[in-house]
């Protein structure tokens, strides 16, 4: 979870991103970085994708991820929690990455007049990070390109 202060006001980002190929499953933008707000992106999450056998899931240690409700949806779905070391954000590097990325293509870039802007501009943002930005270490594809290439190359 990240949070992002434009003006006097926060927004909390809570994204789930799959390390396979980078890309942001899920998400949610709250005003309150509550337990309601990790569960739902929880939902969003099992919503939009199949749930490999194995999975695990990372997060760091906010108080929203060691709640009894949170571990108990991972658990219902064999889902393995793993969690970074207390004060270790090398742990969670690859979702902090991603952080730096967005502050640094988008929020640093000009001034906003409102979180509710910002807000709108962040979900274009995260649409554009799955389907168009290219990585390198994906070949010089996008995480929905190299997902689908990944999947066009198992099916065949």
């Amino acid at each position: 979870m990240t949070e992002v202060k434009i003006k006097d006001r926060k927004i909390y980002l809570s994204p789930v991103l799959d390390m396979f190929n980078g890309e942001i499953i899920s998400y949610t933008i709250s005003y309150r970085p509550d337990l309601e707000m990790a569960m739902k992106m929880l939902d969003k999450a099992f919503k939009k994708t199949d749930i490999p056998e194995g999975l695990i899931l990372h997060s760091d240690q906010g108080w929203h991820y060691q709640h009894l409700r949170y571990q108990k949806a991972l658990k219902d779905r064999n889902i393995v929690q793993s969690m970074s070391r207390k004060g270790n954000c090398l742990d969670n590097a690859m979702m902090e990455n991603f952080f730096g990325l967005l502050k640094n293509e988008l929020l640093y870039l000009q001034e906003w007049d409102s979180v509710e802007q910002f807000s709108k501009e962040l979900v274009k943002y995260i649409r554009y990070y799955n389907n168009d930005r290219i990585k390198l270490r994906l070949n010089g594809k996008s995480p929905v390109q190299y997902r689908a290439l990944f999947q066009s190359k198992s099916a065949s």
